[in-house]
């Protein structure tokens, strides 16, 4: 990883948003990232700064709200639709007029995916990670990972869940065996992750576009669902899952269904963030995609 990162805010929408580039020396491709939550921030995707040692020049950011960006004041801009205009504002005031690709994270790949329904035209191709289209979908496979969890979890989850007592130990504990099950299966978390965990905990747009946790979405995202809008997407599109991801295979097969063309790659072993998981395979998908798809443009 590039050890001097250009680190700057800019002004979009009227607020501060943070950035971090690493600069490729030899660039054959600027790669934009969106991370997760909603209310996250880009630390987690941080090993995907390798691909600037491989010509591709990559942009992390956090998003309103997140991490180090300004919050914005009214509260009827926590929406998808606001992300997606910051998206466009910050690519034109990084890039210009060029085109360039797209990964988004979790989320993230949600607010990809409805970029790229408004802005296409501005990108090379498209990358999504454990995203989603449908709320509902997502929502109802992770109540069946649920389901497949030993008793102990499974009732406290849902015990405590219901209840709406989320601070209550054994509920925390249940989570947090599902998230080393199907958000990330490393026994110790990296730094990073715990970073935009954090962060997360601290901001309030996790709260208030997702909920209390990963599967108890009683936010502005909730029921949100552009499955049906997603075959008017022509670029190239490559979807990425892991095998175990709390986003499931079966969330990302609803995506490929709908893009003509696309690609679907599971990652054996791997769940939600498999670019810690299975980081060299990972970052070679996309280095692989970006370089096939930009050598066509």
């Amino acid at each position: 990883m590039e050890a001097n990162p250009e680190e700057k805010y800019l002004e979009v929408q009227g607020l501060k948003i943070y950035t971090k580039t690493y600069r490729a020396k030899n660039e054959k491709a600027l790669l934009l990232t969106m991370h997760g939550g909603p209310g996250m921030t880009h630390d987690y995707l941080l090993p995907l700064a390798d691909l600037a040692n491989e010509g591709i020049t990559v942009v992390f950011y956090d998003q309103f709200g997140c991490g180090r960006s300004d919050e914005p004041h009214d509260p009827s801009s926590f929406t998808i639709e606001y992300g997606v205009r910051e998206a466009e504002e910050l690519r034109q005031k990084l890039f210009g007029n060029r085109k360039i690709f797209l990964m988004g994270s979790s989320y993230g790949g949600a607010l990809a995916l409805a970029y790229s329904l408004k802005h296409q035209d501005k990108l090379l191709g498209l990358i999504v990670t454990g995203g989603l289209a449908s709320v509902d979908l997502t929502v109802k496979e992770m109540r069946r990972l649920i389901g497949n969890l030993p008793q102990k979890e499974r009732d406290a989850i849902r015990k405590y869940g219901d209840a709406e007592d989320y601070p209550n130990p054994e509920y925390v504990d249940a989570v947090w065996y599902f998230y080393h099950k199907h958000l990330l299966r490393m026994k110790e978390y990296p730094k990073e992750v715990m970073t935009s965990l954090e962060y997360g905990e601290k901001r309030n747009v996790y709260r208030i576009m997702n909920g209390p946790n990963e599967f108890t979405i009683t936010g502005t995202i909730k029921g949100w669902d552009i499955t049906g809008d997603l075959h008017t997407i022509r670029i190239p599109t490559l979807i990425t899952v892991g095998e175990f991801d709390e986003v499931t295979p079966l969330v990302a097969r609803a995506i490929h269904d709908e893009i003509r063309g696309s690609r679907l790659e599971i990652l054996d072993g791997c769940s939600h963030l498999s670019f810690w998981e299975d980081q060299e395979r990972y970052n070679k998908l996309l280095l692989d995609f970006m370089l096939g798809t930009a050598g066509k443009s």
